[in-house]
């Protein structure tokens, strides 16, 4: 079954629910990275997510993509801060995604307040995406942030500059934090208003690694493993017709990430989601 479609925001693109963060391809030899890649038929996820710190991701997608370039929206990155060193690492990533441009380049983990003011100021990185903008290389400009301060910092960059799109992290136990569900709600009110896409990250996300617990997934965090939990959690995600979800930095567990929003069920009630909570020893932190 198809994945649903989403119009991402201003671009027109028409893109999958979920989009293919290629973070998943970190550290995947050629053949295991076009087994991957060539799952996302299967599913009609028709936009890629990228970026130059994935390890040897960039690499693999521009391999594999040279043949299907017209069948993806691509997007990559740059966390450098500075005009030059922005503009450098863009055109090294065109040259690894072998393409003459990316539907979307966005500034990558903006949420320190120094970098914010480095990269958005004078000789600052988003003056090198501009940049690439106009000359075409790129057509949409977007910025990303992780952490709980994402929220208010992209209603501050959305204040300084028109951006196309935001990717901010979202789940059950985000929804449930103090403060930054507040915070979520009013920068996606501002998004709807000005026709912004929304990307969202850590859907399946248990929470931090914890000290002495053996690593068994390539995520920086620790991910839901079950089948049913993961199935609830994309599922109370993607009820929410405003937002996307990039999938998971895990090969593994990618394929139930795309079944679970192949066959979308209704929003989870509460009482599911909790469950979840109380499976992984989070709803004590919580209070849900």
């Amino acid at each position: 079954m198809a994945i649903e479609k989403r119009a991402f925001g201003r671009t027109g693109h028409m893109s999958s629910a979920v989009i293919f963060g290629a973070a998943a391809l970190w550290d995947t030899d050629i053949g295991t990275a076009e087994r991957v890649l060539d799952l996302l038929f299967e599913h009609e996820v028709n936009h890629i997510d990228v970026a130059p710190g994935y390890g040897t991701a960039e690499l693999r997608v521009g391999e594999w993509m040279s043949r299907h370039r017209k069948d993806f929206f691509l997007a990559t990155k740059t966390k450098e801060r500075s005009y030059r060193q922005a503009k450098e690492q863009f055109h090294q990533s065109l040259e690894r995604l072998k393409t003459d441009k990316v539907d979307l380049i966005q500034l990558h983990s903006l949420t320190h307040p120094d970098e914010w003011d480095q990269a958005l100021g004078p000789g600052g990185a988003l003056e090198a995406l501009v940049e690439a903008r106009d000359q075409g290389l790129a057509k949409y400009i977007g910025v990303t942030g992780h952490g709980w301060t994402a929220a208010a910092m992209h209603q501050r960059s959305l204040a300084k500059f028109d951006f196309d799109s935001i990717l901010l992290p979202w789940n059950w136990v985000a929804a449930n934090h103090p403060t930054y569900p507040a915070e979520f709600e009013k920068v996606i009110s501002c998004c709807t208003e000005q026709n912004v896409a929304v990307q969202t990250i850590k859907a399946i996300a248990r929470g931090p690694w914890g000290a002495g617990v053996s690593r068994n997934q390539t995520t920086w965090y620790q991910a839901l493993e079950k089948e049913e939990d993961i199935n609830n959690s994309v599922s109370w995600v993607l009820s929410d017709p405003r937002i996307f979800l990039n999938s998971v930095g895990d090969i593994a567990l990618l394929p139930l990430v795309l079944q679970a929003a192949s066959q979308p069920k209704d929003c989870p009630d509460r009482e599911e989601m909790v469950k979840i909570g109380n499976n992984t020893g989070l709803a004590s932190i919580f209070g849900i």
